[in-house]
């Protein structure tokens, strides 16, 4: 059955709509990363003093295991925020999604802003933390997806890796945002009142965000394949269960390809600064400004990735940025241990060279693995579990084994070994998938041969009352 959309012409001029929808995802997506970001400096350096007490005065490397544990626990949520999401979103639309999920993660990290300490309430503090934290996993589990796929359905097929990244990019953003506003504090402050109250500011600052992204947000139309998946009245009651059944080769290869990009993402995002503080004995401000140094490499590498991946493809993009990675993972820690600000930003750079490649096509490349009805739990589902196998707990792994072996350089190891797993996952990736139509009418003629006998509505275009064929009877 053909297609009942033209692919776009390689003229094509970015409209008013695709503008907004570019606009609203990259605004989710930043806010989702500023209020990831802002916990994990906080973990970097001040959280365990304030909610983890007395581990911390007895044992104080233990107290940041436990406080970095504490940012991985979230993404455990991811999955089960994926499938409440996806669901809603593959019925009712992808925007009314997006605004769920990024008052549910603003409404998360304003009130760990307001939450009082161990000193002030005992064990009640660490065990609101992490319900917070795990409210902040579930809404975050259906923003990316959400985000991705409204920019990759409005694209122009030949723009898709471009279109994709803009959400990509609200990750680097996110971060420059949460360094920022940590570095300015950490000046601005002496150091007992940052300790007192001054960490709490970014949290609430969450609530200024969250306006702003509504308003973005509220103006966005529904991407065009849900408008036309809308105009069909059979729709599946479980897409969950088709998704697992009929796809669990997609989702393990989405999952695994992200892994290796999410940790080394991780470290850039809140280990180095507590490693360079904690254990290079550099100052806060210094190690933020790298930070600062890497998110910008980040943001200009991921951008740069999505656009390679529409001139040379999803996979060989991916796989340089990989490459990159494995290649650069350990020696990075011997420029890092010099302790001079400029090679060890330099060095955090040079990571991002790496780790735009193999973020920046995330988006296309998804988006173009699962059919359009069960796309939004597909991606988001992959997403969320790459994320727990690679990011969820790799600065406390890292802690972990600085600790045991005293040789930072084994983090490195990690890193490559995880990010070889991605390597090898991409590898597998269908390239005949790249471009393909994104339309929902493939889904509509595969739901048609899965169900021989029943009337379906059609999709537009076609005469209505149409019968589906006795199965193995071709339609045309």
């Amino acid at each position: 059955m053909a297609s009942t959309t033209a692919a776009p012409a390689q003229g094509h001029t970015m409209s008013r709509e695709e503008r907004k929808v570019l606009a609203g995802t990259l605004v989710g997506t930043t806010i989702e990363w500023y209020d990831f970001f802002i916990y994990a400096q906080a973990a970097a350096f001040i959280l365990a003093t304030h909610f983890f007490d007395p581990l911390s005065a007895d044992n104080p490397q233990l107290a940041q295991i436990v406080t970095w544990a504490t940012l991985g626990i979230s993404f455990l949520f991811r999955p089960l925020g994926a499938v409440v999401a996806g669901h809603i979103g593959d019925r009712f639309g992808r925007k009314i999604t997006l605004v769920m999920t990024l008052f549910g993660m603003g409404a998360a990290t304003t009130l760990i802003g307001l939450l009082p300490t161990y000193g002030q309430i005992g064990m009640a503090a660490p065990v609101l933390l992490i319900l917070l934290r795990i409210l902040q996993g579930f809404s975050a589990g259906g923003e990316w997806g959400g985000a991705a796929l409204m920019s990759v359905e409005h694209a122009p097929v030949h723009k898709r890796g471009l279109f994709g990244a803009y959400p990509q990019i609200g990750v680097p953003i996110g971060m420059l945002l949460a360094t920022l506003f940590m570095f300015g504090l950490s000046t601005a402050l002496t150091p007992e009142q940052f300790e007192a109250w001054g960490w709490r500011v970014p949290f609430l600052f969450s609530i200024v965000l969250i306006f702003v992204g509504w308003l973005i947000r509220r103006s966005v139309d529904e991407s065009p394949v849900f408008l036309e998946m809308q105009q069909r009245a059979k729709e599946s009651s479980a897409p969950l269960g088709q998704l697992f059944s009929k796809y669990p080769r997609e989702i393990v290869l989405a999952a695994l390809i992200f892994a290796g990009n999410n940790a080394a993402g991780y470290l850039v995002i809140a280990f180095f600064a507590s490693y360079g503080n904690k254990v290079l004995h550099m100052s806060r401000p210094e190690t933020l400004i790298a930070s600062l140094v890497g998110g910008v490499g980040w943001l200009v590498f991921t951008m740069l990735g999505g656009w390679m991946s529409d001139k040379v493809g999803r996979k060989r993009t991916f796989q340089i940025g990989y490459g990159i990675i494995i290649l650069w993972a350990v020696p990075m820690w011997w420029v890092l241990n010099t302790a001079s600000l400029p090679l060890f930003a330099l060095a955090i750079f040079i990571l991002t060279i790496g780790l735009g490649p193999s973020y920046g096509p995330q988006s296309a490349m998804y988006a173009e693995m699962f059919p359009a009805r069960i796309r939004y739990s597909g991606v988001s589902i992959g997403y969320a579990l790459g994320s727990i196998i690679g990011g969820a707990f790799a600065p406390m792994i890292a802690q972990l084994l600085l600790n045991r072996t005293g040789m930072a350089w084994t983090i490195g190891l990690y890193i490559s070994l995880l990010s070889l797993v991605s390597f090898v996952a991409v590898c597998f990736v269908r390239s005949s998938d790249q471009g393909k139509d994104l339309h929902v009418a493939e889904v509509h003629e595969e739901y048609v041969k899965s169900h021989p006998g029943e009337i379906v509505p059609p999709v537009a275009g076609e005469p209505e009352g149409d019968v589906a064929p006795a199965a193995g009877a071709a339609r045309h």
